[in-house]
């Protein structure tokens, strides 16, 4: 998400220390399952308590999270992540949104950047400018 480098970022590297740590283990036969979570939009206060730019206005962006996108309890989402851990899967999506975004980024290949850029243009709105005399 634009406006998001650092938290994107720093999803990227859970991924792959996951992935890689979950590689060491079963390569090495140790009884320990590793799991990476994907999360969607979960009802947390990630959103009011995140760093937004200096050019998004940080209230609505909040609003936003809050009303459209946080759709999951976090109570639903840990027994989610608890059940593919304790099965052992390699990778949880959590949420239909987190499902949808996936497969929609391997169905348009990185064409799906053009098109997250063109939707947050629309949609996260910019900090009004502020009127001094």
């Amino acid at each position: 998400m634009p406006g998001q480098s650092a938290y994107n970022a720093t999803k990227y590297a859970v991924r792959g220390f996951t992935e890689s740590v979950r590689e060491e283990m079963l390569a090495n036969r140790h009884p320990v399952s590793v799991t990476c979570v994907h999360p969607g939009g979960i009802k947390t206060g990630i959103a009011r308590n995140g760093r937004k730019t200096a050019s998004q206005d940080a209230s609505s962006i909040d609003k936003i999270f809050d009303e459209k996108l946080a759709r999951m309890e976090p109570a639903r989402a840990a027994r989610i992540i608890l059940d593919a851990a304790q099965s052992g899967k390699a990778r949880q999506l959590v949420g239909i949104d987190a499902h949808l975004i996936h497969h929609w980024a391997k169905l348009t290949g990185s064409f799906y950047q053009d098109i997250v850029a063109w939707g947050s243009r629309r949609v996260i709105p910019a900090k009004k400018a502020e009127i001094t005399k």
